[in-house]
């Protein structure tokens, strides 16, 4: 796990630490020396500094002062000379010149190998100045000191202009602008650089596959002690939804799944997959017998509901969620048939996941971190924030990194759905199968990218891999 926190608790920690604030300087500057020089920088490489008048400008005098021993040909462009004799960062400033660094106006664009942005830090708010704007456009790879100039730290959104790095150098740890808005598109490969802070108060944690293990299968298991799921879905035009969200429940592990749908669709889902259970309940097309729902799942351990099932179901779902006493995954049209009460009345383990949309008709809230964390909070249910990057809300707060605009594809929600269902069959608690199954979720649809378009039925074949 990696901690990801705010441009404040940022701040806070450069204030608390007892290191001078000059050696701090020094190794973040040398950390961007060192990206500089994997990105090409070196001898006879022409590398531009763009440095603000702040600390984030001091890291990057310390930067073009290390270069420069390193025989690259390297010039700061200043957006503002360092005030103060004794401040850090006319120090570092005063040091690059000493070594023989050429500082000049930030002025009009020239030609170089590559951009160092040290115009503004994880305090930066609002537009660029205007003297700056030019330069986002320079041809030259960018890379980025704590994070790109012109993005916010805080919740990734740019007003105006802002820088496009290749790469990002950040210090301690990554800020939550990296991950949200539209910081992942601007940041490009981000490198945490320990610079010897310590004691941060994380926002979120960042899932890492360390932090998505699921439990191996004893030898003398068989399909119903290796966890079974049910899920209950379906409609006219959408059974292959929950056909999709049963299979990938077997595919990641669980040893028995049924899917439950309504008695005049069973034929297309059994045509669908001959290695699923499947259940009609009823005549028609529709679900409307909670009863018999419950009945046909009743040998199973965890219950995905919601897949395909259609607008217009509120009294059915309100039904299975008073009455279902075990694990429960809602997705798709149920999040939005279900209430926050009858969510919150549940003693079992509950899953919601909702992509944006869902999360709005669900709480009448906009869709963000904070606000599910705060459904959370207010339901005891584990929310999965469908997204880019995803959140995982319960007694921690996990961000899920792994996945990328591949996943943007009909049908992959439901994939994900089997998946928490099966990683709760198989023995994870709630929040655990959550965070595992969206991360191997996004490491599935990442090995697929770059040979093939991900699809639904694509990515069933491959989060085996992953399970």
């Amino acid at each position: 796990m990696r901690p990801v926190i705010t441009a404040e608790e940022s701040a806070r920690l450069d204030a608390a630490s007892e290191v001078p604030v000059g050696n701090l300087m020094e190794r973040a500057g040398l950390g961007v020396a060192l990206a500089a020089i994997r990105m090409g920088a070196g001898y006879g490489t022409r590398v531009i500094v763009l440095a603000g008048p702040g600390n984030n400008g001091g890291d990057g005098y310390v930067a073009a002062r290390i270069l420069k021993s390193r025989g690259a040909d390297v010039v700061v462009r200043s957006l503002g000379y360092p005030k103060g004799d004794s401040s850090p960062n006319r120090v570092a400033a005063m040091r690059a010149v000493r070594s023989g660094v050429r500082v000049v106006d930030l002025g009009a664009l020239e030609p170089g190998d590559l951009l160092i942005d040290a115009l503004f830090g994880a305090g930066f708010h609002g537009s660029l100045p205007e003297r700056a704007v030019p330069w986002t456009e320079h041809p030259a790879p960018v890379l980025a000191v704590d994070l790109p100039s012109g993005l916010d730290a805080g919740d990734g959104s740019v007003s105006g202009a802002a820088f496009r790095a290749a790469r990002t150098v950040t210090f301690h740890a990554l800020k939550t602008g990296h991950l949200v808005g539209r910081g992942r598109d601007l940041s490009g490969q981000v490198e945490v650089v320990d610079i010897g802070l310590s004691g941060e108060h994380a926002e979120w944690m960042e899932c890492e596959d360390d932090d998505a293990v699921l439990p191996v299968r004893p030898s003398n298991a068989h399909k119903w002690s290796a966890g079974s799921v049910a899920v209950v879905g379906a409609s006219p035009g959408m059974v292959g939804a929950a056909v999709i969200a049963g299979r990938a429940a077997l595919e990641f592990g669980a040893g028995a799944v049924s899917v439950i749908v309504p008695g005049g669709l069973q034929g297309q889902a059994a045509a669908m997959d001959p290695g699923l259970l499947t259940a009609g309940v009823g005549a028609g097309e529709r679900h409307g017998e909670p009863d018999a729902v419950l009945a046909a799942a009743d040998r199973f351990d965890v219950m995905a509901l919601g897949p395909g099932l259609g607008p217009d179901g509120e009294s059915f779902v309100a039904a299975i969620l008073r009455r279902w006493d075990r694990p429960l995954v809602l997705d798709a049209d149920a999040i939005t048939a279900a209430s926050m009460d009858d969510i919150a009345a549940r003693t079992a383990p509950t899953v919601l996941t909702p992509h944006a949309g869902e999360f709005g008709r669900l709480t009448g809230d906009p869709a963000g971190p904070r606000q599910a964390h705060a459904l959370a909070q207010k339901t005891g249910a584990v929310v999965l924030l469908k997204g880019s990057p995803t959140f995982v809300m319960g007694e921690e707060r996990w961000v899920i990194t792994s996945g990328g605009p591949e996943l943007a594809s009909i049908g992959t929600g439901d994939v994900l759905t089997g998946m928490i269902a099966a990683a709760i069959a198989r023995g994870l608690g709630p929040e655990t199968a959550a965070r595992t199954a969206a991360h191997l979720h996004g490491r599935a649809g990442a090995s697929l990218a770059p040979v093939t378009t991900v699809t639904a039925t694509r990515l069933l074949a491959e989060i085996g891999r992953f399970g």
